[in-house]
């Protein structure tokens, strides 16, 4: 049993001492402040006005991450073979626009939990994202945090924008994409037009391809991985009317908080992720895929 899971709850509970939230915070600890810097954005959805099966939309992207401390224990009381747990964690709000239109994008409160490890069930310290999205959507994800000394390996993860078949199985890195809206070399009404320079074939093929050029020549000397997922634990939930259009069926996330050295004694923290969420309409998974790359401001 963890210390965290030991500890017994107090009926009163109040804000600790400032100096012991971070330690409690664990691997979430760096993220309180301010992020922003820019990404790309990439997801197919539904066209029927126009009669297509999908409109492509792809979107350079400026945004900011806002995330604060729950400075007050958060207690979840024990049961059978199981003491009483204290969770510790941060409260975000996340906004994005397109960078070339300044036109909103998306709006997201959430929370990250540290969760000590456990009894009942049996399972190791875990990290837990918890998103509600306008759209309507509500999203629990849990995983697992690791410590790496040096950058994330970016260029080992490639993600996937292929479409594929409910039920069938997520095409391997590079796999032909038939459907002719991701060919950015054929004319199609049915995407975004005037697309960055920024967005090439190998970016609609693979956005992580944008990760590994925003600190390509970066020293990082040390990234915190946060991996998170809606299966096997968790889940979304939708409104009816997106069960019935375009349903979002699974999410994946993985945020990698990185400290980059500028070789003069001095470092920073850089803030990136990569999301897929499958939207399941017309007998296909859909990914929507969203990449980003922050620095920490305040």
């Amino acid at each position: 049993m963890t210390q965290l899971a030991a500890t017994k709850i107090p009926s009163f509970r109040a804000v600790p001492p400032q100096s012991s939230l971070a330690g409690n915070l664990g691997p979430l600890a760096e993220l309180p402040g301010h992020w922003s810097g820019t990404g790309f954005n990439l997801i197919a959805r539904p066209d029927f006005q126009q009669s297509n099966d999908i409109f492509l939309e792809l979107n350079v992207t400026r945004e900011t991450i806002e995330f604060m401390s729950i400075s007050s224990p958060i207690p979840n009381r024990g049961s059978t073979g199981q003491e009483d747990i204290t969770l510790f964690g941060v409260h975000y709000l996340q906004q994005i626009q397109d960078a070339t239109t300044g036109g909103a994008l998306h709006i997201e409160p959430g929370i990250w939990l540290n969760v000590p490890a456990t009894n009942v069930p049996l399972a190791p310290a875990s990290v837990t994202r918890l998103a509600s999205i306008p759209h309507g959507d509500a999203i629990n994800a849990s995983g697992i945090s690791t410590l790496i000394a040096g950058p994330p390996p970016l260029g080992a993860l490639p993600a996937n924008t292929v479409p594929f078949p409910v039920g069938g199985p997520v095409p391997a890195p590079g796999a032909l994409n038939p459907f002719v809206e991701y060919n950015l070399g054929t004319t199609s009404p049915f995407r975004t037009a005037d697309i960055p320079p920024e967005i090439t074939q190998t970016v609609v093929g693979n956005p992580n391809s944008l990760l590994d050029l925003a600190i390509a020549g970066q020293t990082i000397v040390e990234t915190e991985v946060l991996a998170v997922a809606t299966t096997p634990a968790g889940g979304i939930e939708n409104i009816p009317f997106l069960v019935g259009n375009a349903n979002a069926v699974e999410m994946s996330s993985t945020f990698w908080i990185e400290k980059v050295s500028d070789g003069l004694g001095h470092t920073h923290l850089q803030l990136q992720y990569s999301q897929s969420v499958l939207l399941s309409f017309l007998g296909q998974n859909w990914p929507h895929v969203s990449v980003a790359t922050l620095k920490k401001i305040f």
